[in-house]
Order: structure tokens, then sequence, then C-alpha cells
């Protein structure tokens, strides 16, 4: 049997990490953007390389380095707040509650919605055609 408590910490984790990758890959790009617009960010300081990585450390892994620990210490300080940490507890005890349709229920489904759209999508292009006619016969009096 899982305790509230557990599961609170379980959602936590699970929010904190997706987070925290998403988190990653901005400072792996704000990195690479460094680099690219301000070359001397690029240069290695004192030629030392991180050998688990295989990086050269340069001023813009330092600035991207700091953003990602300040940013992942700021969303943890923020998910364990008792207001945020109740909200993640309660969501994912609504989300064990949900009824998940079957593979077929999903397929006619999406079925359904693809013909509603090229309906729609026809009738709307139908629609644009005829009032652009009609446009044209309004404003250039049957010219054009």
């Amino acid at each position: 049997m899982v305790y509230k408590k557990d599961q609170g910490r379980m959602a936590r984790m699970a929010a904190f990490w997706t987070l925290a990758i998403l988190i990653f890959y901005g400072c792996a790009s704000l990195r690479n953007e460094l680099v690219v617009r301000f070359s001397s960010l690029g240069v290695p300081i004192g030629g030392v390389r991180i050998p688990v990585l295989g990086l050269d450390l340069t001023p813009a892994l330092l600035i991207a380095g700091l953003i990602l620990g300040a940013s992942l210490w700021l969303l943890y300080r923020w998910q364990n707040k008792p207001k945020n940490a109740d909200l993640l507890i309660d969501t994912e005890s609504e989300l064990r509650k949900v009824t998940w349709p079957t593979l077929e229920e999903a397929i006619n489904g999406s079925i359904v919605v693809i013909f509603c759209v090229l309906f729609l999508m026809g009738f709307l292009a139908g629609t644009d055609y005829v009032l652009g006619e009609l446009a044209k016969i309004v404003l250039l009096g049957g010219r054009g």
C-alpha cells in the first residue's frame, strides 16, 4: 500500500526530473549559442578538458553550468513548497482515477477527428473561394 506521503514524493520526483531534463537541454543550447555568437567565450580556460564529458572548460560552459545549477536549485525549492507539493499529490491521485481508452477506442476516435477536420477544411476552403469570388464581383464590378 502506497501512502499519501510516498505518492507525493514520487510525483515530485517525476516532475523534478522531467523539468530538469528540459532545463539541461536549454542550458546546453545556451552554451552552444554563446560559443557561436561570442567566439571569445568558446576559448578553453588554461587548456583544461573535462575528462568524463569530453568538453573543454570554457567561459560558455561555466555560464551554462552556473545557470543549470541555479535553475535546478530554484526548481527544487519551488517544488518543496507545501502548496506546490500538495498540488502534485492531488494531480497524481486524480490521474489514477482516469479511465484511459482502449486501443480500439483511440483509433476510432482518431478516425472521427480526422474526418471532421477534413470536412471542415474542405468547407472552409470552399467558403473562402466563394466569398473571394463574391468580393471580386462586388469590389471590381465583375472584372478580374
